[in-house]
């Protein structure tokens, strides 16, 4: 039975060994995420900088994706559509790298849709940045539930229940 620790560790391996620019796999192939880097010659072509990093929030995984685009890319298409395919490119790869190192399913479901933001560095150049949150659920693994007395909320209201407040102690000899 593997633990949820045991997971973000898998995922955050998985980055750090096939994740960044020029990663190979274990034939010496270069790893293929879907990325924009990826499409054409690197040392004839202009090279597109992107890339894609992993949050880890409770049993969320929280995928970040950033770009250069131009100013052309934003008005002539459908910028969030995109972005959300690069994304689910990403998690693609996540699931297919995960079950290769564990032999065991990774499930990622969509919490909400894509936050996508464009930011301009020039007049005709813009970078783009985006996230989306999943719901990481893994073959084998239990759920993390929390503690509902530990909360901070459970223990203000507990504090508030003892009562007390809005009256005067007996000691209190003050005129009312």
């Amino acid at each position: 039975m593997a633990t949820v620790l045991e997971v973000v560790q898998t995922i955050s391996q998985i980055v750090a060994h096939r994740g960044y620019d020029g990663a190979k796999d274990d034939k010496g192939e270069p790893v293929k995420i879907g990325l924009k880097r990826e499409e054409g010659n690197p040392l004839l072509d202009k090279r597109i900088m992107d890339g894609f990093g992993v949050k880890f929030h409770g049993d969320q995984l929280i995928v970040t994706y950033h770009s250069e685009i131009l100013l052309s890319d934003i008005y002539g298409t459908k910028l969030e559509e995109d972005v959300d395919q690069k994304i689910q490119e990403v998690v693609n790869f996540l699931k297919k790298e995960y079950k290769g190192i564990t032999k065991k399913a990774l499930t990622l479901t969509p919490i909400d849709e894509v936050k996508v933001r464009a930011e301009n560095s020039s007049k005709v150049r813009y970078w783009v940045t985006a996230h989306k949150a999943f719901k990481m659920t893994a073959e084998g693994v239990d759920s993390v539930k929390p503690d509902l007395e530990k909360t901070p909320e459970f223990r203000f209201k507990e504090f508030l229940e003892q009562g007390g407040l809005g009256t005067r102690p007996k000691n209190d000899t003050r005129k009312e």
